[in-house]
């Protein structure tokens, strides 16, 4: 299927590596612009080649920590000067810290709220007068099956923020869908990608990892950063014109959400 993307421009945040450069790489191989952020420089540029490699567009890469204000409309600038615009803008960033919840601290709260809703709301509002100029566009934001349902003891911070971010994106959806912009949430499940958490606690201990597949993964394995790549493309392309304010989550039935 052409999604009708071909010449579009997406901004994709924390695409360096994982979730974010698989999503980055799938809009580039459907004929995307791309800017992509994330903090390092260094992986970022090399995410960069190799999804430049995969597409036709342009790839512009931008060092930029999106929880810093300036940076993140330093980053949205500089998508708009060098690629002419913005259609698509795909929120990643986001990161989970386990705490027992009587231990964690303001700053912890600070921290969480910042890193997992406020940096993705700040670019989605920036974006917001770019994608209007160009008849409309998508907004994408990367939640968790644990921003629908209880993820467990510890998780009080990531449940919270993206549970927050979910609710957010639905009232987002309402109010900017006159001006033809969707937006959508995508609820990935546990996904192993190299360098991310899932594979570092494999490689640490494979028995107990292998038992967690068992008993919550009735695929019997980890998603990959390719298939929730498919499924942001998707969303952010003119065939899902009518999916907005839509929480839709890729997990392989791991989730036990009734909603």
């Amino acid at each position: 299927m052409d999604l009708q993307l071909k010449d579009r421009v997406a901004l994709v945040t924390g695409a360096s590596r994982g979730i974010g450069k698989a999503i980055a790489t799938a809009l580039a191989a459907e004929g995307c612009h791309l800017a992509i952020c994330a903090r390092s420089a260094g992986p970022l540029e090399e995410a960069a080649q190799e999804i430049d490699a995969a597409g036709s567009g342009r790839v512009v890469a931008v060092p930029a920590d999106v929880t810093d204000a300036q940076a993140a409309a330093r980053c949205v600038d500089e998508a708009v000067r060098e690629l002419g615009g913005l259609d698509v803008v795909v929120n990643n960033v986001g990161g989970s810290r386990r705490k027992p919840f009587e231990e964690t601290t303001d700053d912890d709260w600070r921290d969480a709220v910042e890193l997992n809703l406020t940096s993705g709301l700040r670019i989605a509002r920036l974006a917001i007068p770019h994608l209007e100029a160009r008849g409309g566009g998508s907004i994408v934001f990367i939640s968790s099956i644990f921003g629908r349902e209880i993820g467990g003891p510890g998780l009080s911070l990531y449940n919270a923020t993206k549970s927050a971010q979910i609710s957010a994106a639905g009232v987002m959806a309402l109010e900017l869908a006159p001006r033809g912009i969707r937006v959508n949430t995508v609820a990935p499940g546990s996904i192993r990608f190299p360098g991310g958490s899932w594979d570092r606690r494999v490689r640490e201990n494979p028995e107990a990892m292998a038992r967690f597949v068992e008993d919550n993964l009735p695929l019997g394995r980890f998603g990959r950063s390719e298939e929730v790549a498919s499924l942001v493309a998707y969303l952010a392309s003119p065939r899902a014109s009518l999916i907005t304010g839509a929480c839709l989550v890729a997990d392989g039935a791991q989730g036990r959400s009734l909603i």
